[in-house]
């Protein structure tokens, strides 16, 4: 049977904020085309490889505006008992920029009409801040211990785990992508800054109106320890499999 690669671009102009207080991950509008960035359970769900690219901008033409950039693949291995992903991201706001690279893994369980895929996820990060930039105006930076001084960048390791399955017409998952507190201060003596745990859980199922229509309704919610709720609820329409459309609403971000 010939192998078919599938190569997914998804080109995203936000012009609206979409972060939440106490969140440190991206977040991308099109998260049914990104299902590997919230869940590693979810590699080699699809029966061919995958390879995904991001690109999005918020607040275009202001100076140090958030931009994000993500790529990741995906494939299955073993007869589809394996699922292999792996995925680098970088994000740049303002002197500050992170690069991470994760590593994904699922061991996949075949029931009667689907797979339960059981993930494993290694990253590392590398979190920069460059207190040299001319376009910073703080007054005698280096003089006051609460400002840094000069281009300082660390990195931390992390793990995480994410249960998926997929099944006829159905999906869900649950997933922490980091697991560990890791500190995110570049002073040793302090510990104020913190990565934290994202809980995502993802689901959605799909109705055939018609023969050569298909909807599909999804949720992601997403959950920080100090941050309010968030999830993105989508429709997605398929006409005789050529057609695709949908509409995504997104709440949460401004409760208490």
């Amino acid at each position: 049977m010939p192998k078919t690669f599938t190569l997914s671009f998804v080109l995203i102009f936000n012009v609206f904020c979409c972060t939440l207080d106490a969140q440190q991950e991206s977040t991308f509008s099109q998260f049914m085309y990104n299902k590997l960035a919230y869940n590693p359970g979810y590699a080699g769900n699809t029966e061919s490889p995958v390879l995904t690219i991001h690109d999005r901008h918020q607040w275009i033409g202001f100076d140090g505006a958030l931009n994000a950039q993500r790529i990741a693949y995906s494939q299955s291995a073993m007869n589809r008992r394996v699922g292999l992903g792996g995925a680098l991201a970088r994000m740049e706001i303002g002197i500050t920029r992170t690069l991470t690279f994760e590593a994904s893994y699922a061991y996949r369980i075949a029931f009667r009409r689907g797979y339960l895929g059981l993930g494993l996820q290694a990253s590392i990060r590398q979190f920069a801040q460059d207190w040299s930039d001319d376009r910073l105006k703080a007054p005698q930076i280096g003089q006051d211990p609460a400002v840094p001084a000069g281009n300082l960048n660390k990195f931390f390791p992390n793990f995480g785990v994410g249960i998926f399955y997929s099944g006829y017409r159905f999906y869900a998952g649950l997933a922490v992508p980091r697991l560990f507190p890791n500190n995110i201060d570049f002073s040793e003596d302090e510990n104020f800054s913190k990565e934290v745990q994202h809980f995502n859980g993802m689901a959605g199922i799909d109705f055939r109106p018609a023969e050569d229509v298909k909807l599909t309704p999804q949720i992601l919610m997403r959950y920080v320890s100090g941050a309010p709720f968030d999830a993105d609820i989508n429709l997605t329409a398929v006409f005789k499999e050529r057609l695709y459309t949908g509409l995504t609403y997104r709440t949460g971000g401004d409760g208490p």
